[in-house]
């Protein structure tokens, strides 16, 4: 009987060291983390600056002409991300050198005809796909365009100076460069209402579909 109980010990025993080896020799396998989501870069507020150019075909009864010139202006907005998709609304003001003057014969009477896009201003949403650095995004408003047509002729002069309601559409890409400071390309399309003066019995509408370009720099606060 004792002897029976000893090989059961020592059997026990080889057992217990071999799976202890066994063991041993198994790959440890570490702590699993969770992948961690980027931080996200575009949520908060910014401002920057911009310059650009637009041009717009406008016709009258003296001719068709290009309504170009030079942009420049500010904006703010804020951003909202939400994995690798940005919200965000921003409004602007823009300063323009748009302009253009045309001459014409109307039943006899000579007439020039200037008009002048001295400034406009959008407030716009914005959607966008941030793929890192990088945010490519569309964006559409409202505008509010300064729109200047003038009409002159030997005798007599009429003006319409005033501010219209108008709506815009666009897209652009975005590159956070360096940590807080953005820079961006961007195109916009804004349609204004029609502006109509008459003069001598003729008149005169000006209508203004602009394309416009853009580069500017953001500080993201």
């Amino acid at each position: 009987m004792r002897t029976r109980n000893s090989l059961a010990a020592v059997f026990a025993a080889a057992v217990l060291s071999t799976s202890s080896a066994l063991a041993a020799d198994l790959p440890s396998r570490g702590p699993v983390y969770a992948p961690i989501a980027p931080a996200p870069i575009w949520t908060g507020f910014y401002a920057g600056v911009n310059l650009g150019g637009g041009w717009a075909s406008v016709g009258t009864p003296v001719s068709s002409s290009d309504l170009s010139g030079f942009i420049g202006g500010g904006q703010i907005g804020y951003n909202w991300q939400v994995d690798q998709v940005v919200f965000g609304v921003e409004g602007d003001f823009q300063g323009s050198t748009q302009s253009t003057s045309d001459t014409g014969v109307v039943a006899g009477i000579p007439f020039t005809v200037d008009q002048k896009l001295p400034w406009f201003a959008t407030l716009r949403g914005r959607l966008g796909y941030a793929p890192g650095p990088w945010l490519i995004y569309i964006t559409g408003g409202a505008a509010w365009v300064n729109y200047e047509l003038d009409v002159t002729a030997p005798g007599g002069s009429v003006s319409d100076h005033t501010t219209k309601a108008a709506w815009t559409i666009g897209a652009g890409v975005e590159w956070m460069f360096v940590p807080r400071w953005s820079a961006k390309l961007e195109y916009l399309y804004m349609d204004t209402s029609d502006t109509s003066v008459t003069l001598f019995g003729t008149n005169f509408t000006g209508h203004a579909q602009d394309n416009i370009v853009r580069a500017g720099v953001n500080y993201h606060f």
